[in-house]
């Protein structure tokens, strides 16, 4: 298939190796695409952007950064004509309960988890404008809708996503469409990162898997297979939605059984 020939995605948080927006640009330039891959990794970056071809180009961005992301989305305009889709990938975790969080943490976290997404779709929505359409899809979490302990920064940010996708599906509709995806745990580096926080990573995991309900984690794959749905014009009836993609987690009471 070729869904996104000749069409313009800027995807944030794109250089990790098995990560989502990695795997997005990889699925992206398969079906056509003209990608802009931002993150702050400029190592990883670039080596994927050897492996994607010259339809890829690989800039060291700061989502939390105004500046950063304005030159950023103006370099991809320059070299690939006006933006079709915007991914909203980049994030990072933090592992603390409200009166454990130092403000400087919280702010760090809202800065490139909301900020970021804002920021991008600022300065992306206008190109999009110009083209006459448009999609974003913002990544959210499962955890916009409940929480593990002691994770309220992250769990804050990725509520408010839902907001701003609301609220940019309703502001520019109907040219430009937006939705979010809310995954469960996936695995990426993000996740290896997290286990290594514990003392036991494979207690932890074999826990993590058994709370979803089909007793697995996502591949980043189907995350990005969900993301790419999202922005073509399969989906063109679809705005101002969230979709989860979690394996079914929180859907089971656990308790005693009983008959009948």
């Amino acid at each position: 298939m070729e869904r996104f020939k000749d069409r313009f995605l800027v995807v944030t948080g794109a250089s990790k190796t098995g990560g989502v927006g990695a795997c997005v640009a990889k699925l992206f330039a398969k079906e056509g695409a003209n990608v802009l891959m931002l993150d702050m990794d400029e190592k990883s970056g670039e080596r994927l952007q050897r492996e994607l071809g010259e339809q890829t180009f690989f800039l060291k961005c700061d989502v939390s950064s105004e500046a950063s992301v304005k030159a950023s989305i103006e370099t991809g305009i320059q070299k690939f004509g006006e933006v079709d889709h915007l991914v909203n990938n980049a994030a990072i975790l933090g592992y603390t309960a409200v009166h454990e969080t130092p403000l400087e943490e919280w702010n760090k976290i809202m800065n490139v988890n909301v900020t970021g997404q804002f920021l991008c779709a600022k300065y992306a929505i206008p190109s999009m404008l110009k083209n006459g359409k448009g999609s974003i899809v913002n990544v959210a979490s499962a955890q916009s809708f409940m929480s593990q302990k002691k994770v309220a920064p992250y769990a804050t940010s990725k509520t408010a996503i839902l907001g701003l996708t609301r609220s940019i599906a309703v502001d520019y509709t109907p040219k430009i469409r937006c939705n979010s995806v809310c995954p469960s745990t996936i695995d990426t580096p993000m996740l290896h990162w997290a286990l290594e926080q514990s003392p036991n990573p494979d207690e932890v995991l074999e826990e993590c898997i058994d709370m979803h309900l089909l007793k697995r984690i996502a591949k980043p794959e189907e995350i990005a297979s969900l993301i790419a749905f999202l922005c073509s014009d399969d989906a063109a009836n679809i705005t101002g939605q969230s979709f989860r993609s979690d394996g079914g987690i929180g859907l089971l009471i656990e308790g005693s059984k009983q008959d009948g």
